[in-house]
């Protein structure tokens, strides 16, 4: 299959070989951009934090404000590559991103720096769909697509260890704010690339379900919102007790909405198989719990270890290289070994690395109290993700695809969003008890704060387990045969 569409100028003239190598390379590049900036700004939030004057639970928006805007807008991203075009679409939203890499880089404020993330997030929920949708088009089903998709997985996995070390160095050796300049000429020679050799796939009729994005984004951000508030204000605060209620007559709204669109962009049938809603859970889940991981060790490791921007992000290779050899691996042994225990298997393994984790204090070593959970984290991330993902889609009808991955997606991000706004709030309790007890050493007080955030992780993870058990229903004896997808994109990893 092949986009048969007027081809852009000068495609003609070039083997279609040569073409689809460029296609391929445009949107592994786009991919790669998109993973390096959710770890690039990771590292570096102690000195934006430094910089920029943000308390300890509103630092968390910095990630928070991208993840909702890019979850949020994701299926919606995906309806308008289908009704106007994806390559067109595909150039938006990397422009869209690329300008508020910009604006953020140059932010003098945090308020400003807020708004260019929310606006990176609508330009990745924008170019996201329509270049996974662009790679299926350009390499027919088969031995083509497979290696595309595995090149695509490839840089879904291993562009977080890259990322990290590239963010150390840049915050070290430059500025935090380099994290964010240098999305600036990759994106511009991706605009260049993408009007020169990607073909434009027909427009479809149908509409935009603008009201189930609005809905479903301000639902969350509500619930987030709340969530961090908590950790700086207490749970009676009247702010608070409104941003709950207004989260959940939103998400309830949100699903009124959907049950009467015409296009809804989340068809509440894919929720009528249990097996699929216990996958969809587990990543939900799971992003949570690795997102906070991600964040308060990141603290624990400049904050309290005294680690340089640099050091701190070649100290998550332990679980980053992991993870990209593992995940490259479970596709040739999945056949052999099943999905369900690989993934119970990685889900124990996760549990045993929070639960190491979880007892992090002050006098902590990194070769002693980081290292081996990191390891535990790699291997058990890498034996979840692809066949979990298997699990969530299997059984989806052709006309929900599209809607089916695009919803595995937006669980990732508002799963660590939710999951990071609800770890901050211990964070932050953890933390004003330690005052209010007469801690007065900052570095006790923030790893008093981090050891309680990973007892929260903790469950998360357990719950994880849970769910992947109800996923895989060892107790019954049915197969779920599906065809090995790519790694989904995340950006937190």
């Amino acid at each position: 299959m092949s986009v048969t569409s007027a081809a852009p100028a000068g495609a003609g003239s070039r083997t279609p070989e040569r073409r689809a190598a460029v296609v391929l390379a445009v949107i592994v590049i786009t991919q790669l951009m998109v993973i390096l900036d959710g770890t690039v700004v990771t590292i570096a939030m102690p000195k934006i934090q430094e910089t920029l004057d943000f308390s300890p639970a509103s630092l968390s928006w910095v990630q928070n404000a991208y993840a909702l805007a890019f979850g949020g807008l994701l299926l919606l991203g995906a309806r308008a590559g289908d009704l106007l075009g994806r390559r067109r679409v595909f150039i938006t939203g990397i422009t869209i991103f690329t300008a508020a890499s910009l604006l953020g880089g140059i932010a003098p404020t945090a308020e400003l720096l807020l708004a260019a993330r929310v606006l990176q997030g609508v330009g990745g929920a924008i170019a996201a769909p329509a270049a996974l949708t662009l790679l299926m088009l350009t390499f027919p089903e088969g031995p083509e697509r497979i290696k595309a998709l595995g090149l695509y997985s490839l840089v879904s996995s291993g562009g977080a260890s890259i990322g990290l070390v590239v963010g150390g160095m840049l915050t070290d050796w430059a500025s935090w704010r380099w994290g964010l300049f240098i999305n600036v000429p990759i994106g511009i020679a991706l605009v260049f690339a993408a009007r020169r050799y990607l073909t434009e796939t027909p427009a479809q009729q149908g509409r935009f379900d603008i009201a189930g994005a609005l809905t479903s984004t301000a639902g969350i951000t509500a619930l987030v919102y709340g969530f961090i508030r908590v950790a700086e204000v207490g749970w009676s605060a009247p702010e608070v007790l409104a941003a709950f209620a207004i989260g959940l007559v939103l998400l309830a709204a949100f699903v009124v909405v959907e049950r009467r669109a015409a296009h809804p962009i989340t068809p509440l049938r894919l929720f009528a198989d249990r097996t699929r809603v216990s996958a969809y859970f587990a990543m939900f889940l799971l992003v949570g719990t690795m997102f906070g991981m991600f964040f308060f060790l990141t603290q624990f490791l400049q904050g309290v270890l005294a680690f340089s921007p640099l050091a701190a992000g070649l100290a998550f290779l332990p679980m980053t290289g992991l993870l990209f050899v593992t995940v490259r691996t479970v596709p040739r042994v999945l056949d052999r070994i099943g999905s369900g225990r690989l993934m119970l298997a990685g889900g124990a393994l996760l549990l045993g690395g929070m639960v190491w984790l979880m007892q992090i204090a002050v006098d902590s070593t990194y070769a002693a109290a980081v290292v081996g959970p990191l390891v535990l984290f790699g291997l058990g991330a890498g034996l979840v993700f692809v066949p979990l993902t298997s699990h969530a889609l299997a059984g989806v009808l052709p006309e929900d695809a599209g809607a089916a991955s695009g919803l595995l997606n937006v669980l990732q991000q508002v799963g660590g969003a939710l999951g990071l706004g609800i770890l901050v709030t211990v964070f932050g309790t953890a933390s004003r008890n330690a005052v209010a007890d007469g801690v007065l050493e900052a570095k006790q007080v923030l790893a008093d704060g981090v050891g309680a955030a990973f007892t929260g992780s903790v469950v998360f993870a357990a719950l994880t387990l849970g769910a992947l058990l109800l996923a895989v229903r060892p107790w019954e004896r049915k197969a779920v045969v599906v065809e090995v997808p790519a790694v989904p994109t995340d950006s937190h990893i």
